[in-house]
Protein backbone atom coordinates (compact mmCIF):
# COMPACT_ATOMS: atom_id res chain seq x y z
CA UNK A 1 0.00 0.00 0.00
CA UNK A 2 1.00 3.40 -0.69
CA UNK A 3 2.14 6.06 2.20
CA UNK A 4 -0.95 8.28 2.94
CA UNK A 5 -0.71 11.99 3.49
CA UNK A 6 -2.94 14.66 4.25
CA UNK A 7 -3.70 16.93 0.87
CA UNK A 8 -4.31 21.00 1.26
CA UNK A 9 -8.17 20.09 1.70
CA UNK A 10 -7.20 18.12 4.66
CA UNK A 11 -8.38 14.93 3.42
CA UNK A 12 -6.35 11.63 3.29
CA UNK A 13 -4.56 10.93 0.08
CA UNK A 14 -2.78 8.11 -1.14
CA UNK A 15 1.04 8.58 -1.85
CA UNK A 16 1.89 7.94 -5.45
CA UNK A 17 3.16 4.34 -6.08
CA UNK A 18 6.81 3.82 -6.53
CA UNK A 19 6.55 0.95 -7.80
CA UNK A 20 5.64 1.54 -11.65
CA UNK A 21 7.99 3.88 -12.50
CA UNK A 22 10.40 1.40 -10.93
CA UNK A 23 9.56 -0.60 -13.21
CA UNK A 24 9.80 1.83 -16.04
CA UNK A 25 12.93 3.52 -15.00
CA UNK A 26 15.42 -0.16 -14.64
CA UNK A 27 12.96 -1.57 -18.15
CA UNK A 28 16.40 -1.60 -19.45
CA UNK A 29 17.58 -4.79 -16.92
CA UNK A 30 15.41 -6.99 -19.03
CA UNK A 31 16.18 -5.77 -22.59
CA UNK A 32 19.50 -6.08 -22.03
CA UNK A 33 19.02 -9.31 -19.92
CA UNK A 34 17.01 -10.76 -23.45
CA UNK A 35 19.75 -9.29 -25.38
CA UNK A 36 22.87 -11.01 -24.10
CA UNK A 37 20.66 -14.88 -24.46
CA UNK A 38 20.48 -14.08 -27.85
CA UNK A 39 23.78 -13.43 -27.87
CA UNK A 40 25.53 -15.84 -26.22
CA UNK A 41 22.80 -18.10 -27.90
CA UNK A 42 21.30 -19.58 -24.40
CA UNK A 43 18.11 -20.38 -26.39
CA UNK A 44 19.54 -21.96 -29.51
CA UNK A 45 21.89 -24.27 -27.10
CA UNK A 46 18.88 -25.28 -25.31
CA UNK A 47 16.40 -25.99 -28.19
CA UNK A 48 14.31 -29.08 -29.02
CA UNK A 49 13.58 -29.48 -25.29
CA UNK A 50 17.11 -29.85 -23.69
CA UNK A 51 17.40 -29.55 -20.52
CA UNK A 52 20.53 -28.04 -18.46
CA UNK A 53 21.99 -26.98 -15.33
CA UNK A 54 23.68 -23.68 -13.93
CA UNK A 55 26.97 -25.51 -14.54
CA UNK A 56 26.46 -27.32 -17.83
CA UNK A 57 25.07 -23.44 -19.30
CA UNK A 58 27.94 -22.02 -18.13
CA UNK A 59 30.30 -24.19 -20.01
CA UNK A 60 28.52 -24.17 -22.83
CA UNK A 61 28.03 -20.60 -23.11
CA UNK A 62 31.96 -19.80 -22.03
CA UNK A 63 30.83 -17.92 -18.97
CA UNK A 64 31.12 -17.99 -14.94
CA UNK A 65 29.32 -20.06 -12.68
CA UNK A 66 28.58 -16.93 -10.46
CA UNK A 67 26.90 -15.05 -13.22
CA UNK A 68 25.06 -17.86 -14.81
CA UNK A 69 23.00 -18.89 -11.94
CA UNK A 70 22.00 -14.71 -12.22
CA UNK A 71 21.83 -14.77 -15.56
CA UNK A 72 19.51 -18.34 -15.32
CA UNK A 73 17.25 -17.20 -13.03
CA UNK A 74 16.80 -13.20 -14.65
CA UNK A 75 15.63 -15.28 -17.81
CA UNK A 76 12.94 -17.57 -15.80
CA UNK A 77 11.69 -14.67 -14.50
CA UNK A 78 11.14 -12.96 -17.64
CA UNK A 79 9.64 -16.03 -19.19
CA UNK A 80 11.77 -16.91 -21.46
CA UNK A 81 13.08 -19.88 -19.67
CA UNK A 82 11.47 -22.34 -17.26
CA UNK A 83 13.01 -24.31 -14.47
CA UNK A 84 12.15 -28.10 -13.17
CA UNK A 85 14.16 -29.18 -10.56
CA UNK A 86 18.37 -28.01 -11.61
CA UNK A 87 17.13 -28.10 -15.09
CA UNK A 88 16.24 -24.94 -17.20
CA UNK A 89 14.86 -25.18 -20.57
CA UNK A 90 13.43 -22.80 -23.28
CA UNK A 91 10.02 -21.54 -22.80
CA UNK A 92 7.37 -21.39 -25.57
CA UNK A 93 7.76 -18.47 -26.87
CA UNK A 94 11.61 -18.67 -26.31
CA UNK A 95 11.65 -22.04 -28.42
CA UNK A 96 9.10 -20.59 -31.25
CA UNK A 97 11.00 -17.36 -31.87
CA UNK A 98 14.46 -17.05 -30.41
CA UNK A 99 15.71 -20.36 -32.10
CA UNK A 100 18.48 -19.73 -34.25
CA UNK A 101 17.26 -20.58 -37.98
CA UNK A 102 13.55 -21.11 -37.02
CA UNK A 103 10.83 -19.44 -39.41
CA UNK A 104 9.75 -16.68 -37.23
CA UNK A 105 13.60 -15.87 -35.41
CA UNK A 106 13.03 -12.57 -33.80
CA UNK A 107 16.65 -12.73 -32.52
CA UNK A 108 18.03 -10.61 -35.07
CA UNK A 109 16.15 -7.75 -34.27
CA UNK A 110 17.21 -7.97 -30.72
CA UNK A 111 20.90 -7.74 -31.76
CA UNK A 112 20.21 -4.92 -33.84
CA UNK A 113 18.41 -2.97 -30.76
CA UNK A 114 21.25 -3.97 -28.77
CA UNK A 115 23.99 -3.01 -31.32
CA UNK A 116 22.91 -0.21 -33.26
CA UNK A 117 19.89 1.54 -31.09
CA UNK A 118 20.52 1.22 -27.55
CA UNK A 119 23.99 2.85 -27.99
CA UNK A 120 22.47 5.89 -29.41
CA UNK A 121 19.88 6.41 -27.02
CA UNK A 122 22.20 6.56 -24.36
CA UNK A 123 22.67 10.38 -25.67
CA UNK A 124 18.83 11.08 -26.52
CA UNK A 125 19.02 14.58 -24.81
CA UNK A 126 21.48 15.07 -27.26
CA UNK A 127 19.20 14.21 -29.91
CA UNK A 128 16.20 16.03 -28.68
CA UNK A 129 18.28 19.32 -28.10
CA UNK A 130 19.72 19.39 -31.76
CA UNK A 131 17.37 17.75 -33.73
CA UNK A 132 19.12 14.74 -35.35
CA UNK A 133 19.82 11.47 -35.62
CA UNK A 134 22.44 9.58 -33.57
CA UNK A 135 23.02 5.94 -35.67
CA UNK A 136 23.80 7.65 -38.44
CA UNK A 137 25.39 11.24 -39.74
CA UNK A 138 23.14 12.68 -42.26
CA UNK A 139 26.14 14.80 -43.47
CA UNK A 140 28.19 12.35 -44.35
CA UNK A 141 25.72 9.28 -45.45
CA UNK A 142 23.57 9.55 -48.42
CA UNK A 143 20.86 7.69 -46.84
CA UNK A 144 19.90 5.96 -43.64
CA UNK A 145 19.31 2.60 -45.54
CA UNK A 146 23.10 3.07 -46.86
CA UNK A 147 24.64 0.05 -48.36
CA UNK A 148 28.00 1.15 -47.03
CA UNK A 149 26.60 1.04 -43.16
CA UNK A 150 27.99 -2.48 -42.04
CA UNK A 151 25.44 -2.29 -39.05
CA UNK A 152 22.31 -1.67 -41.46
CA UNK A 153 23.77 -4.80 -44.27
CA UNK A 154 24.29 -7.59 -41.41
CA UNK A 155 21.67 -6.66 -38.69
CA UNK A 156 19.09 -4.89 -40.09
CA UNK A 157 17.48 -6.29 -43.11
CA UNK A 158 17.03 -9.91 -41.23
CA UNK A 159 15.77 -7.86 -38.33
CA UNK A 160 13.33 -6.27 -40.35
CA UNK A 161 12.46 -10.00 -41.57
CA UNK A 162 11.48 -11.17 -38.63
CA UNK A 163 9.50 -8.55 -37.27
CA UNK A 164 7.73 -8.19 -40.64
CA UNK A 165 7.05 -11.75 -41.15
CA UNK A 166 5.44 -12.02 -37.93
CA UNK A 167 3.21 -9.10 -38.37
CA UNK A 168 2.88 -10.42 -42.20
CA UNK A 169 0.85 -12.97 -40.77
CA UNK A 170 -1.30 -11.22 -38.41
CA UNK A 171 -2.59 -9.04 -41.43
CA UNK A 172 -2.89 -12.07 -43.94
CA UNK A 173 -5.42 -13.34 -41.72
CA UNK A 174 -7.19 -9.67 -40.44
CA UNK A 175 -7.13 -8.76 -44.36
CA UNK A 176 -9.10 -10.03 -46.78
CA UNK A 177 -6.62 -10.31 -50.23
CA UNK A 178 -8.29 -12.73 -52.63
CA UNK A 179 -10.18 -10.18 -54.28
CA UNK A 180 -6.79 -9.06 -55.33
CA UNK A 181 -4.81 -9.88 -58.36
CA UNK A 182 -1.29 -8.16 -57.95
CA UNK A 183 0.54 -6.27 -54.88
CA UNK A 184 3.43 -3.81 -54.88
CA UNK A 185 5.23 -3.78 -51.54
CA UNK A 186 6.80 -0.20 -51.45
CA UNK A 187 10.10 -0.63 -49.30
CA UNK A 188 9.40 -4.34 -49.29
CA UNK A 189 13.28 -5.07 -47.98
CA UNK A 190 13.21 -8.55 -47.86
CA UNK A 191 10.23 -9.59 -49.11
CA UNK A 192 8.71 -10.78 -45.87
CA UNK A 193 5.00 -9.67 -46.29
CA UNK A 194 4.52 -10.92 -49.92
CA UNK A 195 6.30 -13.93 -48.93
CA UNK A 196 3.46 -14.82 -46.05
CA UNK A 197 0.71 -12.78 -47.99
CA UNK A 198 0.83 -15.30 -51.41
CA UNK A 199 1.65 -18.37 -49.31
CA UNK A 200 -1.83 -17.73 -47.85
CA UNK A 201 -3.72 -16.60 -51.20
CA UNK A 202 -2.34 -19.30 -53.76
CA UNK A 203 -3.54 -16.73 -56.57
CA UNK A 204 -1.90 -13.61 -55.47
CA UNK A 205 1.15 -12.61 -57.13
CA UNK A 206 3.61 -9.65 -56.19
CA UNK A 207 6.61 -6.77 -56.41
CA UNK A 208 9.33 -5.99 -54.19
CA UNK A 209 9.95 -2.64 -55.04
CA UNK A 210 12.93 -1.47 -53.15
CA UNK A 211 16.84 -0.09 -53.36
CA UNK A 212 19.13 -1.91 -55.69
CA UNK A 213 20.85 -3.25 -53.08
CA UNK A 214 18.54 -4.10 -51.13
CA UNK A 215 16.26 -6.51 -53.85
CA UNK A 216 18.58 -9.21 -54.01
CA UNK A 217 18.02 -10.23 -50.10
CA UNK A 218 14.47 -10.28 -51.15
CA UNK A 219 15.08 -12.34 -54.15
CA UNK A 220 16.95 -14.83 -52.24
CA UNK A 221 14.29 -14.98 -49.86
CA UNK A 222 11.80 -15.52 -52.46
CA UNK A 223 13.96 -18.24 -53.73
CA UNK A 224 14.24 -20.18 -50.91
CA UNK A 225 10.39 -20.12 -50.15
CA UNK A 226 10.07 -21.51 -53.65
CA UNK A 227 8.36 -18.17 -54.65
CA UNK A 228 9.84 -17.30 -57.74
CA UNK A 229 6.70 -17.55 -60.06
CA UNK A 230 4.57 -15.56 -57.62
CA UNK A 231 7.11 -13.06 -56.35
CA UNK A 232 9.53 -10.64 -58.49
CA UNK A 233 11.79 -7.92 -57.25
CA UNK A 234 12.18 -4.27 -59.00
CA UNK A 235 14.75 -2.18 -58.19
CA UNK A 236 14.03 1.19 -57.45
CA UNK A 237 14.08 4.58 -54.69
CA UNK A 238 10.51 5.80 -53.77
CA UNK A 239 12.25 9.18 -52.93
CA UNK A 240 13.03 9.71 -56.30
CA UNK A 241 11.36 11.71 -59.32
CA UNK A 242 9.96 8.81 -60.86
CA UNK A 243 6.74 6.94 -60.63
CA UNK A 244 6.46 3.38 -58.65
CA UNK A 245 5.85 0.46 -60.38
CA UNK A 246 2.31 0.06 -62.23
CA UNK A 247 -0.16 -3.19 -63.04
CA UNK A 248 -1.19 -3.79 -59.28
CA UNK A 249 -4.61 -3.59 -57.65
CA UNK A 250 -3.05 -3.17 -54.18
CA UNK A 251 0.22 -2.06 -52.67
CA UNK A 252 1.17 -1.84 -48.85
CA UNK A 253 2.95 0.74 -47.06
CA UNK A 254 4.78 -1.17 -43.96
CA UNK A 255 6.90 0.43 -41.59
CA UNK A 256 7.44 2.92 -43.93
CA UNK A 257 6.05 6.08 -43.38
CA UNK A 258 7.16 7.05 -39.66
CA UNK A 259 10.32 6.89 -41.65
CA UNK A 260 9.79 10.29 -43.35
CA UNK A 261 8.43 13.93 -42.80
CA UNK A 262 4.71 14.78 -43.27
CA UNK A 263 5.61 16.54 -47.33
CA UNK A 264 7.32 13.01 -48.17
CA UNK A 265 5.14 11.01 -46.49
CA UNK A 266 2.31 12.77 -48.82
CA UNK A 267 4.59 12.83 -51.79
CA UNK A 268 4.77 8.77 -51.78
CA UNK A 269 0.37 7.93 -50.82
CA UNK A 270 0.29 10.67 -54.21
CA UNK A 271 2.39 8.06 -56.20
CA UNK A 272 0.30 5.09 -54.89
CA UNK A 273 -2.50 6.71 -56.05
CA UNK A 274 -1.06 7.06 -59.44
CA UNK A 275 0.35 3.60 -59.73
CA UNK A 276 -2.64 1.69 -59.12
CA UNK A 277 -4.82 0.12 -60.27
CA UNK A 278 -8.80 2.17 -60.74
CA UNK A 279 -10.61 0.38 -57.52
CA UNK A 280 -6.97 -0.48 -55.82
CA UNK A 281 -6.42 -0.27 -52.63
CA UNK A 282 -3.53 1.16 -50.51
CA UNK A 283 -2.94 -0.15 -46.98
CA UNK A 284 -0.62 1.45 -44.71
CA UNK A 285 0.47 -0.75 -41.70
CA UNK A 286 2.01 1.61 -38.81
CA UNK A 287 2.12 1.61 -34.82
CA UNK A 288 -0.54 3.99 -35.28
CA UNK A 289 -1.15 6.88 -32.53
CA UNK A 290 -4.79 7.56 -31.64
CA UNK A 291 -5.95 11.10 -32.65
CA UNK A 292 -5.49 12.64 -28.98
CA UNK A 293 -1.49 11.52 -29.80
CA UNK A 294 -1.21 10.47 -26.30
CA UNK A 295 -0.75 6.71 -27.15
CA UNK A 296 -0.54 4.15 -27.30
CA UNK A 297 2.89 3.58 -25.87
CA UNK A 298 4.14 1.78 -28.23
CA UNK A 299 3.47 3.76 -31.13
CA UNK A 300 4.34 7.02 -29.04
CA UNK A 301 7.89 5.52 -28.08
CA UNK A 302 8.79 4.05 -31.51
CA UNK A 303 8.21 7.81 -32.44
CA UNK A 304 10.68 8.87 -30.01
CA UNK A 305 13.29 5.98 -31.95
CA UNK A 306 12.12 8.18 -35.10
CA UNK A 307 14.14 11.18 -33.12
CA UNK A 308 17.47 8.92 -32.65
CA UNK A 309 17.04 7.22 -35.97
CA UNK A 310 15.96 9.67 -38.69
CA UNK A 311 15.96 13.37 -39.58
CA UNK A 312 12.26 14.28 -40.06
CA UNK A 313 10.58 10.94 -39.33
CA UNK A 314 7.86 10.55 -36.51
CA UNK A 315 4.65 8.37 -35.63
CA UNK A 316 1.88 9.84 -37.11
CA UNK A 317 -1.81 9.47 -35.51
CA UNK A 318 -4.59 7.37 -37.52
CA UNK A 319 -6.48 11.15 -38.25
CA UNK A 320 -3.02 12.44 -39.74
CA UNK A 321 -3.02 9.38 -42.20
CA UNK A 322 -6.81 9.44 -42.91
CA UNK A 323 -6.10 13.31 -43.78
CA UNK A 324 -3.03 12.61 -46.24
CA UNK A 325 -4.97 9.38 -48.06
CA UNK A 326 -7.74 11.39 -48.79
CA UNK A 327 -6.10 14.33 -50.18
CA UNK A 328 -4.15 12.07 -51.83
CA UNK A 329 -7.41 11.03 -53.33
CA UNK A 330 -7.86 7.78 -52.24
CA UNK A 331 -11.84 7.25 -50.44
CA UNK A 332 -13.22 5.25 -47.56
CA UNK A 333 -10.06 5.86 -45.24
CA UNK A 334 -10.71 3.46 -42.45
CA UNK A 335 -8.50 1.61 -39.58
CA UNK A 336 -8.39 -1.95 -39.33
CA UNK A 337 -6.50 -3.11 -36.29
CA UNK A 338 -4.87 -5.68 -34.82
CA UNK A 339 -2.09 -6.88 -32.67
CA UNK A 340 1.30 -7.43 -34.36
CA UNK A 341 5.17 -7.17 -33.23
CA UNK A 342 5.58 -4.45 -36.16
CA UNK A 343 1.86 -2.70 -35.82
CA UNK A 344 -1.01 -2.26 -34.16
CA UNK A 345 -3.28 -1.64 -37.49
CA UNK A 346 -3.65 -0.21 -41.24
CA UNK A 347 -4.83 2.25 -42.30
CA UNK A 348 -7.02 0.87 -46.13
CA UNK A 349 -8.33 3.23 -48.30
CA UNK A 350 -9.57 2.71 -51.93
CA UNK A 351 -8.85 4.43 -55.40
CA UNK A 352 -12.17 5.39 -57.20
CA UNK A 353 -12.70 3.62 -60.35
Amino acid sequence: MGRLGRGKSGTTERAAAPGPLMQLASSFWAFKTLAAAVELELFTFLRDGRQATVKEVAEELGIHGRPADMFLAACASLGLLEKEGDGYRNSAVAEELLVAGRPRFFGGYVRFLSHREYPAWHDLTTALRENRPLTWDPENQESIFSAEDPVMMELFWEAMHSLSTSTAQVLAGTYDFGGHRRLLDIGGGSGAFPLEVCATYPGLSATVFDLPHVCPIAAEKIRQAGLDGAIDTVAGDFLADEPLPAGHDVAVLSMILHDWDESTGRALLRKCWEALEPGGVVLVVEWLLNPERTGPPAAALMGMNMIVETVGGQNYSEAEYADWLTDAGFREARVMRFDAMGANGAMVARKPR
